[in-house]
């Protein structure tokens, strides 16, 4: 069952635009990347905290605890270089949200909802000081979110969404398809909701000043340093050895902040790899942007279960993804997953939604790894008798919640109870992932049931079960 329409050219149009797409993330490819750091190659390094990950939680870990204790030690060290992972493939939508959306914060936490909205905004702020105060240059710019409806039950969704926001007091602007056609021309548009709070960035740049930052304030970041594993510091000690492939330290407390990759054995429960691919575009001439419109500048998405994002670059190129997220039996990460079939989709569904744009090329394409949990928001723990606090789960929108995460996680690691660990959020787990290989048919079931709600507006057995057990979310 096709869920999503085909524009007449649109296949063709694919296959000639990725002729020549480059098998690389554009975000890193880009001048300007730092140098390489070097890894940590003794045995006797001591601190009083290390953090495992260089991706927005574990810089925004380590910026937050220096600004909080200037006197701590603190040691970043990750397996590849600052910003390879999700946090420099993804496609730079800054949402205040920390549950996934206002609909799934209300759906599973009702009682604290209020609360959490006060800390997202506080978060959002909070974040946007810490660009200007370390002049980071990631090209952070507020243009709004704008959720298009392309179907009639989709109508319906986007009209419920705006609803919420209005009853939570929550800015939003419901478009007709007029209004919406006004902004971006798209055949396929019947309307949308405009989120004029959503940000965009260069996540890449983001990561790079962060971890800049966070040096001149003392921070160690060694790159090229896979944590294999954690050892009792001895009797008496209370500290923890992390132990890498090619050396080891010793810290008083630890902060895991690794996505998707399963450091600790525990979070292989609750957290799965989903594979999410992205196509960037070559520079659009301007009679090409003058044919789409676009001059706000607004992030969009599609209002499916299956979505797209997509949105402008500072130079005028356009960043396209989702939509077909996968899975690998049994939770396999492996490069090769990072190119396939699934761009070819992408490249026809983005000459569908633009067919006065066929003829455009893509220059890069490109996959990142998803840390998914059962509830689409991010789990909060402790291990090794509460030395070692970890923060995962994101499920694709941490690109401004890893800030509010990595507090959490630093309360969690120092001992530290506050208004953010009291909260139901932090303190209940989602419900975890069955074994394999159950799990990845639980996977395919919910992928082919979703696809059947976006083609025909009808939500079966299968997914009212898993609502009624909070598992997933609906838009």
């Amino acid at each position: 069952m096709r869920a999503f329409p085909l524009a007449p050219g649109a296949a063709a149009a694919a296959r000639r635009a990725l002729a020549d797409a480059e098998p690389a993330v554009f975000w890193t490819s880009q001048p300007g990347r730092p140098p390489v750091r070097e890894p940590l190659n003794r045995v006797d390094r001591v601190c009083d905290l290390a953090i495992i990950g260089a991706g927005f939680t574990g810089l925004w870990a380590a910026i937050q605890v220096k600004e909080d204790n200037p006197s701590l030690d603190v040691v970043v060290l990750d397996q590849a270089r600052v910003g390879d992972g999700a946090s420099g493939r993804n496609g730079g939508f800054v949402s205040p949200s920390l549950t996934h959306g206002l609909h799934q914060g209300v759906a599973m936490w009702p009682e604290e909802i209020d609360l959490l909205q006060e800390m997202a905004a506080a978060n959002f702020a909070g974040f946007q000081a810490t660009l200007e105060r370390y002049g980071i240059n990631a090209d952070f710019h507020l243009p709004g979110e704008l959720t298009v409806s392309l179907s009639e039950h989709q109508d319906a969704a986007v009209r419920e969404a705006y609803e919420l926001h209005v009853e939570h007091g929550v800015p939003a602007e419901l478009l007709t398809q007029e209004q919406a056609y006004a902004r971006v021309r798209s055949p396929l548009y019947r309307g949308g909701i405009l989120d004029p709070g959503v940000g965009l960035v260069d996540p890449a740049r983001l990561a790079y000043g962060l971890a800049e930052a966070a040096e001149s304030l003392g921070v160690t970041i060694h790159e090229h340093s896979k944590v294999v594993g954690f050892d009792d510091g001895g009797r008496g000690s209370g500290a923890v050895v992390v132990r890498t492939e090619q050396g080891s330290l010793l810290a008083n407390r630890v902060v895991l902040g690794t996505g998707a990759w399963p450091v600790l054995s525990r979070t292989r429960l609750y957290v799965i790899p989903v594979y999410d691919h992205v196509l960037m575009t070559e520079p659009l001439t301007s009679e090409q942007l003058s044919s789409i419109g676009w001059e706000g500048r607004e992030g969009l998405a599609d209002a499916g279960n299956q979505f797209h994002y997509y949105r402008r670059t500072l130079d005028d190129r356009i960043l396209f993804g989702g939509y077909d997220a996968n899975y690998h039996f049994p939770g396999r990460i492996d490069p090769r997953f990072e190119q396939g079939e699934s761009h070819t989709l992408l490249a026809e569904h983005f000459f569908s939604i633009f067919p006065q744009l066929q003829g455009l090329r893509f220059t890069h394409r490109w996959a990142g790894v998803i840390d998914t949990t059962s509830r689409f928001t991010p789990m909060f723990g402790k291990a090794l008798g509460g030395k070692l606090a970890y923060a995962v789960g994101y499920t694709g929108l941490g690109v401004g919640s890893t800030r509010w995460g990595a507090r959490v996680a630093l309360d969690l690691a120092l001992g530290q109870e506050t208004e953010r660990t009291r909260l139901t959020m932090v303190r209940r787990k989602p419900i975890p992932f069955p074994p394999e290989p159950v799990r990845g048919i639980g996977v395919r079931l919910t992928r082919s049931a979703l696809a059947k709600e976006d083609a025909t507006g009808h939500r079966n057995l299968w997914l009212r079960a898993l609502d009624k057990i909070g598992i997933g979310f609906d838009s």
